[in-house]
C-alpha cells in the first residue's frame, strides 16, 4: 500500500511540474503573438510614414514649381504654409514635451 501511495505522490509531483511547464509555454506563446502583432503595427506605421513622406515630397515639388514661376500670390502661399508648419511643429513638440514632464 505504501508503494502505491509513493507512486501517486510522484505522479502528482510530475503532474504539477508538467502543469508549470505548460503554463510557461503558454506565456511564451502569448508573448510571441503579442510581439508579432506589434511588429505588424510597426510595419504598417512604416508604410503609412513612407506614403506620407512621398506625398509631402510631391507637394513640396509642386509648391517649388509654383514659386519658380514668379507668381507673388503663390510665393505668399508657400511662405504661409512654411510658417504654419513650423508653428504647428513647435506647438506640437512643446505640448508633447510639457506633458512628459508632468
Amino acid at each position: 500500500m505504501s508503494a502505491a501511495y509513493d507512486r501517486e505522490q510522484q505522479n502528482n509531483t510530475r503532474l504539477s511540474e508538467l502543469s508549470s511547464k505548460v503554463s510557461a509555454l503558454r506565456g511564451v506563446t502569448v508573448d510571441i503573438y503579442d510581439n508579432a502583432r506589434d511588429q505588424h503595427v510597426i510595419d504598417n506605421s512604416s508604410e503609412v510614414f513612407s506614403s506620407m513622406t512621398n506625398s509631402i515630397k510631391g507637394s513640396a515639388g509642386r509648391l517649388g514649381r509654383m514659386a519658380q514661376q514668379g507668381n507673388k500670390v503663390a510665393i505668399l502661399k508657400l511662405a504661409g504654409i512654411i510658417v504654419g508648419v513650423v508653428v504647428a511643429l513647435w506647438w506640437g513638440l512643446s505640448f508633447l514635451f510639457r506633458s512628459r514632464k508632468a
